[in-house]
């Protein structure tokens, strides 16, 4: 009997408990319409999705990065959104806005994120004042083709004051504007920095003259998702950073067979050398050091100058003290084949500019001087030569053009 009466007591407080939690809801209910507790004079509230209504809508897949994100009630207001956007393994708030009639929602941001899954949660109230809360998730297209560029100089170099950022992208850019856009390179101190396109696959910037010693660069890449081209995206979304170091000008005279170097203006040193022979000179113009090899391998055939047979006019496996000057192969490099009486008296490389050198690299030649003392981004000019002055898109040859036909080249206003 003790039993029995145990179980009809919990059944009893249980039945309790049930009733109470209905009349609170219900009551909770009606006196969010103003109208007595249990009255119930609105009936069933309508469902969350007549009330909240999120484009695109819940489960969409393969959503165009164009498709417009937005929430809206058609009546009462929205209490709070949510949108979180899941990508490369992180998940990221949305920044949005509730409109002031509280009746819609937009992100900050006009475009979506492509390959990316996207949670949006929001309660609001509808026009009776009862609450209603939804939870949608919509997925991204995801390309075919994606674009990247290959950034000069490299992240935390020390350069010369001569260095331009150069991009070259894998594909071909048809939307040029909108990749500018999404590339800002500032400078401290602050200095006007402008874009210039070489063709469709190279994007270069510079400061109206040479950088100043001592200033840091900042290159922000936000190329995710932008359309490059129809249906090739961005896919980059980097910041990276190099510093300017002391100013350092070398100016090649190939009628006097010298090379004078300046660092800060001041004379540092002149050295002899030999340029391009009469049928193979050397270019006239800036030029910019890109690479620097304490050793490299120089076949003639490479760079066009080939032997009845096919081969190398030239064929060097060993040159010491190397630094590249053009895309097209002109070099500023040592030196140990050539008679020592050359140097400072006669022309005759096929278009590089030569330093006396010994055979593995000497510390102490005129080439070992001046490979020690330089730095990628150096600007090396040569004038004097019999030859035509080198393109602006040869190596990093943009200093050659006039800063208002640089501009001109930016594609956007």
């Amino acid at each position: 009997m003790r039993h029995e009466h145990g179980r009809a007591r919990r059944a009893r407080a249980a039945l309790a408990a049930v009733v109470t939690w209905a009349g609170l809801l219900a009551g909770t209910a009606c006196t969010a319409d103003g109208g007595p507790p249990g009255g119930g004079a609105l009936g069933a509230p309508p469902a969350a999705e007549d009330v909240i209504r999120v484009t695109p809508g819940d489960g969409a897949k393969d959503v165009g990065p164009d498709e417009k994100l937005l929430v809206r009630v058609p009546s009462g207001r929205l209490e709070s959104v949510r949108v979180v956007r899941a990508q490369d393994a992180r998940r990221t708030p949305v920044p949005g806005r509730i409109s002031d009639d509280g009746l819609r929602w937009e992100p900050a941001a006009e475009r979506l994120s492509l390959a990316a899954e996207y949670t949006v949660d929001v309660v609001a109230l509808d026009g009776h004042g009862r609450r209603s809360a939804r939870h949608t998730t919509f997925t991204t297209q995801v390309p075919d083709e994606r674009f990247i560029g290959y950034v000069t100089p490299e992240n935390r170099a020390t350069v010369g004051t001569g260095m331009i950022v150069s991009l070259r992208f894998n594909q071909r850019i048809e939307n040029r504007a909108a990749v500018v856009r999404a590339v800002r390179v500032s400078a401290k101190p602050a200095v006007e920095i402008r874009p210039h396109w070489f063709g469709e696959d190279r994007l270069d910037f510079r400061p109206r003259d040479y950088w100043k010693p001592g200033t840091r660069v900042t290159v922000d890449l936000r190329l995710r998702d932008v359309e490059g081209a129809p249906g090739v995206y961005g896919l980059q979304q980097r910041t990276f950073a190099f510093t300017v170091g002391r100013d350092q000008v070398s100016v090649v005279d190939a009628a006097k067979h010298t090379m004078e170097v300046r660092r800060e203006g001041e004379l540092l040193g002149t050295v002899p050398i030999t340029a391009g022979a009469p049928k193979t000179t050397t270019y006239n113009g800036k030029m910019v050091v890109t690479e620097m090899l304490e050793m490299t391998r120089m076949n003639g055939a490479t760079v066009g100058f080939k032997k009845k047979d096919g081969k190398g006019e030239y064929d060097i496996p060993d040159v010491p003290h190397a630094m590249r000057l053009t895309d097209s192969g002109t070099f500023l490099h040592g030196n140990y084949w050539a008679p020592e009486d050359v140097f400072g008296e006669s022309n005759v490389s096929h278009g590089c500019i030569g330093l006396r050198d010994d055979k593995g690299g000497g510390s102490d030649t005129p080439a070992g001087w001046f490979f020690d003392r330089s730095l990628i981004g150096d600007v090396v000019e040569v004038v004097g030569s019999e030859d035509t002055e080198v393109s602006p898109d040869n190596g990093l040859g943009g200093w050659n053009m006039g800063w208002r036909e640089w501009v001109a080249g930016s594609a956007v206003r």
